[in-house]
């Protein structure tokens, strides 16, 4: 079967999101940088704020938990625009050539609810789907197949008809675990040729 509805992440794909962005300002030296990233549970923080929608509160509650690291803590939602360095536009130019073709494309990704709404008023073009499913929306995270069941259900199609698009490599294997087409981005030109490779125009 074809593929017929593309599915793309955004953060790493269509935007480029990183706490290093704003981390790197914070803290200059690249081994102190690494020690507080091992000492406290930063990035589960942040992937529970996908979970449960609210990025602030997880981020309060962790400064909490630390008050000796609180003034490195508190930035990862005071200074969160800072961790978005711009669009990839050309992936953004990939995913808009899909939808003047004539393709569905829907998005998939784990964003915080409280998060998606400051990225949205930075980056308004984020949200031209034809379909969005987004993890504080929904209380459950990728990989979870709870999570793109969900997007099944509201897309109308499964398995083969579904082509996914992420950054990350076991939220594709999870994608294909349930019959999608799957790419692991890496850059728009070798995302290109794998849509190209599946019947897509593009």
């Amino acid at each position: 079967m074809k593929p017929e509805i593309v599915v793309f992440d955004i953060g790493g794909v269509l935007i480029d999101w990183s706490p290093q962005h704003l981390y790197r300002r914070l803290i200059p030296d690249d081994e102190a940088r690494a020690a507080l990233f091992a000492r406290l549970p930063l990035d589960a923080m942040n992937l529970e704020g996908d979970r449960n929608g609210s990025l602030r509160a997880e981020v309060e509650a962790l400064a909490e938990r630390h008050p000796e690291e609180a003034a490195l803590i508190l930035p990862w939602w005071a200074g969160w625009e800072r961790m978005c360095a711009g669009l990839f536009a050309d992936a953004v130019a990939l995913r808009d050539a899909l939808r003047k073709a004539g393709v569905p494309v829907w998005a998939l990704s784990n964003f915080a609810a409280d998060a998606w709404e400051r990225a949205l008023r930075l980056h308004p073009e984020i949200g031209e789907f034809d379909g969005l499913v987004i993890s504080g929306h929904e209380r459950l995270v990728k990989p979870d197949p709870a999570l793109y069941e969900r997007l099944e259900r509201r897309a109308g199609a499964a398995g083969a008809a579904l082509f996914f698009i992420d950054d990350k490599d076991h939220n594709v294997a999870a994608a294909r675990a349930r019959g999608w087409g799957g790419h692991v981005h890496e850059g728009a030109s070798g995302t290109r040729a794998a849509l190209a490779a599946a019947g897509f125009p593009v």
